[in-house]
């Protein structure tokens, strides 16, 4: 079993999931020698903090060892990637991946005879929603019917957190003036859509004022956002998006908790009194990934 998407999770395991992360961040040394012996390749192609720390602590709380490749320092960047992960996956007893390209996952996930897990590719960022269920599930006491709003560029972070809320009953409302094409999966929203959990508009300020959570993400994808060939680009996305930054202001008059999956770009799509606001719970959700990391790696090799 490979963790790619949540398409082929049924809704309870993804429920599932999220109670046992929950358990696991209660209870940790129940589960401290649950991966005892066992290996994680990390494989690491995009840069990462959350990632690589979570499923790297994950590891060793858990009992195991996590094994971390720079993508540039291996045989990864020249070979056969199909040759590469038949040789990388009989050592080791799954495999974790954050990459650029989609595609490559698929031919990782092709090749491998361990499980696959997706730490974040241009699609889909499955372990972020997991963590940010969690969050919700903490904060609320359940899942059902919660209402998460989630302001920002349609990228692969707003494609698992809607699929990743229609699987579980949170409704979530999607704000996004922008799409990133490169995250398009027509067949994941039209799936959403038949929930009647999922629903778009642009007017922003009707939206979170009805929210229990207002989260949103950075603008330009974090490998372009210094990059001057991006420049004029990114200058495109500040001024259409400005309109849609979550602040004080917009955040007056609501009791929603402010999500953000990290990293910031302050004063971007969020500006310091937001992030600093009593009802922020970033760090939280951040926190959260090394609990979603534990219950990801337990499902999938803790047999």
């Amino acid at each position: 079993m490979h963790l790619l998407n949540f398409k082929e999770l049924p809704n309870q395991e993804l429920i599932q999931l999220v109670d046992t992360a929950i358990a696991i961040k209660k209870y940790p040394q129940k589960y401290a020698k649950t991966l005892e012996g066992k290996t994680a390749a990390l494989v690491f192609q995009k840069t990462s903090t959350r990632t690589r720390v979570s499923f790297e602590v994950a590891m060793t709380q858990l009992g195991g060892h996590g094994l971390f490749l720079d993508w540039r320092a291996t045989n990864f960047t020249m070979a056969d990637l199909s040759d590469e992960m038949g040789y990388l996956s009989r050592n080791v007893d799954c495999i974790m991946a954050r990459l650029l390209y989609n595609s490559d996952l698929n031919k990782m996930a092709k090749a491998s005879c361990v499980s696959v897990i997706n730490g974040c590719d241009e699609k889909y960022h499955p372990s972020q929603a997991i963590a940010d269920l969690i969050t919700m599930k903490e904060k609320k006491g359940t899942l059902l019917g919660v209402k998460l709003v989630y302001v920002g560029v349609h990228n692969n972070v707003a494609n698992s957190l809607i699929e990743a809320c229609t699987k579980t009953g949170v409704k979530i409302t999607t704000v996004c003036p922008i799409f990133n094409e490169t995250s398009r999966d027509d067949e994941l929203l039209k799936e959403a859509k038949k929930t009647g959990l999922w629903k778009s508009t642009l007017d922003l300020k009707k939206a979170v004022s009805e929210a229990d959570f207002v989260y949103t993400d950075t603008w330009v994808d974090m490998e372009f956002f210094t990059d001057l060939k991006y420049a004029e680009e990114k200058e495109k996305r500040i001024k259409l998006m400005m309109p849609y930054q979550i602040n004080a202001e917009l955040l007056k008059g609501t009791n929603a908790y402010v999500m953000h999956d990290m990293p910031i770009h302050r004063d971007y799509e969020i500006t310091v009194d937001a992030i600093e606001n009593p009802k922020s719970v970033i760090y939280e959700q951040a926190e959260n990934r090394l609990y979603s990391a534990k219950a990801i790696l337990l499902k999938l090799i803790g047999a």
